[in-house]
Protein backbone atom coordinates (compact mmCIF):
# COMPACT_ATOMS: atom_id res chain seq x y z
CA UNK A 1 0.00 0.00 0.00
CA UNK A 2 1.43 3.36 -1.04
CA UNK A 3 1.25 6.25 1.37
CA UNK A 4 0.97 9.86 0.24
CA UNK A 5 4.30 11.69 0.29
CA UNK A 6 3.27 13.87 3.26
CA UNK A 7 2.31 10.82 5.33
CA UNK A 8 5.69 9.19 4.66
CA UNK A 9 7.64 12.32 5.59
CA UNK A 10 5.49 12.86 8.70
CA UNK A 11 6.17 9.28 9.80
CA UNK A 12 9.91 9.76 9.13
CA UNK A 13 9.93 13.01 11.15
CA UNK A 14 8.33 11.26 14.14
CA UNK A 15 11.01 8.57 14.01
CA UNK A 16 13.77 11.16 13.97
CA UNK A 17 12.22 13.01 16.91
CA UNK A 18 12.02 9.76 18.87
CA UNK A 19 15.69 9.03 18.20
CA UNK A 20 16.77 12.57 19.13
CA UNK A 21 14.69 12.47 22.30
CA UNK A 22 16.20 9.10 23.27
CA UNK A 23 19.71 10.44 22.83
CA UNK A 24 19.01 13.66 24.72
CA UNK A 25 17.19 12.08 27.67
CA UNK A 26 19.64 9.25 28.13
CA UNK A 27 16.87 6.71 27.52
CA UNK A 28 17.57 3.42 25.85
CA UNK A 29 16.65 3.36 22.18
CA UNK A 30 15.04 0.11 21.15
CA UNK A 31 13.53 -1.00 17.89
CA UNK A 32 10.15 0.30 19.06
CA UNK A 33 11.25 3.66 20.45
CA UNK A 34 12.48 5.14 23.66
CA UNK A 35 12.54 3.40 27.02
CA UNK A 36 13.02 5.57 30.06
CA UNK A 37 14.63 4.41 33.28
CA UNK A 38 12.49 5.12 36.34
CA UNK A 39 13.71 5.47 39.91
CA UNK A 40 11.32 7.42 42.12
CA UNK A 41 9.14 7.25 45.20
CA UNK A 42 5.47 6.60 44.65
CA UNK A 43 2.25 6.39 46.67
CA UNK A 44 0.70 2.92 46.63
CA UNK A 45 -2.77 4.18 45.62
CA UNK A 46 -1.30 6.15 42.72
CA UNK A 47 0.44 3.00 41.47
CA UNK A 48 -2.81 1.06 41.88
CA UNK A 49 -4.54 3.75 39.77
CA UNK A 50 -1.78 3.36 37.15
CA UNK A 51 -2.33 -0.41 37.02
CA UNK A 52 -6.07 0.07 36.49
CA UNK A 53 -5.58 2.79 33.87
CA UNK A 54 -3.12 0.62 31.96
CA UNK A 55 -5.15 -2.58 31.92
CA UNK A 56 -8.83 -2.57 32.85
CA UNK A 57 -10.18 0.96 33.25
CA UNK A 58 -12.90 0.43 30.64
CA UNK A 59 -14.44 -2.61 32.31
CA UNK A 60 -13.50 -2.69 36.00
CA UNK A 61 -16.68 -2.88 38.13
CA UNK A 62 -17.32 0.38 40.00
CA UNK A 63 -17.24 -1.33 43.41
CA UNK A 64 -13.77 -2.76 42.66
CA UNK A 65 -12.54 0.60 41.35
CA UNK A 66 -13.70 2.43 44.48
CA UNK A 67 -12.35 -0.18 46.92
CA UNK A 68 -8.69 0.73 47.57
CA UNK A 69 -7.94 -2.79 48.82
CA UNK A 70 -8.73 -4.46 45.47
CA UNK A 71 -5.91 -4.73 42.93
CA UNK A 72 -5.83 -6.13 39.40
CA UNK A 73 -3.50 -9.07 38.73
CA UNK A 74 -2.82 -11.10 35.61
CA UNK A 75 -0.75 -14.14 34.69
CA UNK A 76 2.77 -13.88 33.32
CA UNK A 77 1.82 -15.09 29.83
CA UNK A 78 -0.33 -11.94 29.42
CA UNK A 79 2.21 -9.52 30.95
CA UNK A 80 2.80 -10.00 34.66
CA UNK A 81 0.87 -7.98 37.20
CA UNK A 82 1.53 -9.50 40.59
CA UNK A 83 0.97 -8.05 44.05
CA UNK A 84 3.07 -9.45 46.88
CA UNK A 85 1.17 -9.02 50.15
CA UNK A 86 0.68 -10.47 53.60
CA UNK A 87 -2.89 -11.53 52.78
CA UNK A 88 -4.71 -11.99 49.44
CA UNK A 89 -8.20 -13.10 48.45
CA UNK A 90 -9.50 -13.34 44.87
CA UNK A 91 -12.82 -11.50 44.55
CA UNK A 92 -13.52 -12.01 40.85
CA UNK A 93 -12.17 -12.22 37.32
CA UNK A 94 -13.03 -10.37 34.12
CA UNK A 95 -11.23 -11.24 30.89
CA UNK A 96 -7.58 -11.93 31.78
CA UNK A 97 -7.65 -9.71 34.90
CA UNK A 98 -8.11 -11.28 38.33
CA UNK A 99 -9.27 -8.85 41.03
CA UNK A 100 -7.74 -9.54 44.42
CA UNK A 101 -8.43 -8.05 47.84
CA UNK A 102 -5.05 -7.24 49.36
CA UNK A 103 -3.85 -6.30 52.83
CA UNK A 104 -0.36 -5.00 53.64
CA UNK A 105 1.24 -4.72 50.21
CA UNK A 106 4.95 -5.52 50.20
CA UNK A 107 5.65 -5.13 46.51
CA UNK A 108 4.16 -5.08 43.02
CA UNK A 109 5.59 -6.34 39.74
CA UNK A 110 4.17 -4.82 36.56
CA UNK A 111 5.24 -5.98 33.09
CA UNK A 112 3.34 -4.78 30.04
CA UNK A 113 1.86 -7.24 27.54
CA UNK A 114 4.52 -6.23 25.00
CA UNK A 115 7.25 -6.83 27.57
CA UNK A 116 8.79 -3.40 26.96
CA UNK A 117 7.73 -1.91 30.30
CA UNK A 118 9.06 -3.58 33.42
CA UNK A 119 8.33 -1.84 36.71
CA UNK A 120 8.63 -2.78 40.37
CA UNK A 121 7.10 -1.04 43.36
CA UNK A 122 8.66 -1.94 46.73
CA UNK A 123 7.21 -0.85 50.08
CA UNK A 124 9.29 1.68 52.04
CA UNK A 125 7.08 3.17 54.76
CA UNK A 126 3.33 3.57 55.15
CA UNK A 127 1.82 3.91 51.67
CA UNK A 128 5.08 5.05 50.08
CA UNK A 129 7.28 2.79 47.98
CA UNK A 130 10.17 2.91 45.55
CA UNK A 131 9.19 2.67 41.87
CA UNK A 132 11.95 1.45 39.57
CA UNK A 133 12.40 -0.10 36.15
CA UNK A 134 12.01 0.87 32.50
CA UNK A 135 8.92 2.39 30.92
CA UNK A 136 7.71 2.94 27.36
CA UNK A 137 6.26 6.29 26.27
CA UNK A 138 2.69 5.00 26.64
CA UNK A 139 3.44 3.81 30.16
CA UNK A 140 4.93 7.20 31.02
CA UNK A 141 1.68 8.87 29.97
CA UNK A 142 -0.26 6.60 32.33
CA UNK A 143 2.26 7.08 35.15
CA UNK A 144 1.91 10.87 34.90
CA UNK A 145 -1.90 10.73 34.50
CA UNK A 146 -2.26 8.55 37.60
CA UNK A 147 0.18 10.77 39.55
CA UNK A 148 2.43 7.76 40.19
CA UNK A 149 5.16 9.99 38.76
CA UNK A 150 4.90 13.72 39.49
CA UNK A 151 5.36 16.35 36.77
CA UNK A 152 8.49 17.49 38.60
CA UNK A 153 10.05 14.13 37.69
CA UNK A 154 9.65 14.90 33.97
CA UNK A 155 10.88 18.47 34.40
CA UNK A 156 13.94 17.33 36.36
CA UNK A 157 14.72 14.67 33.75
CA UNK A 158 14.51 17.17 30.88
CA UNK A 159 16.68 19.71 32.74
CA UNK A 160 19.24 16.97 33.42
CA UNK A 161 19.19 16.03 29.72
CA UNK A 162 19.65 19.67 28.63
CA UNK A 163 22.59 20.09 31.03
CA UNK A 164 24.12 16.86 29.72
CA UNK A 165 23.76 18.11 26.12
CA UNK A 166 25.43 21.42 27.03
CA UNK A 167 28.32 19.60 28.70
CA UNK A 168 28.87 17.43 25.62
CA UNK A 169 28.82 20.28 23.06
CA UNK A 170 32.31 21.46 22.13
CA UNK A 171 33.05 25.14 22.50
CA UNK A 172 33.72 27.26 19.40
CA UNK A 173 37.43 27.22 20.19
CA UNK A 174 37.44 23.42 20.45
CA UNK A 175 35.45 23.05 17.23
CA UNK A 176 37.96 25.07 15.21
CA UNK A 177 41.12 23.92 17.01
CA UNK A 178 42.36 21.93 13.98
CA UNK A 179 41.91 24.73 11.45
Amino acid sequence: MLEPKNAVSARFDRQIQTEDKAQSTGGCLSRWGTLVSIDSVCDLQDFRRFMIMSTCQSYIPREYDEDETIYPERPSDKGTMYVEAEDKETTGQLREIRFTRISNVLGIIYNSKSGRTQLKWRHLKGRIGRLSGEASPNTLVNLFASHALPESYAIAASQHAEKKDEDEKPSINEAFADT
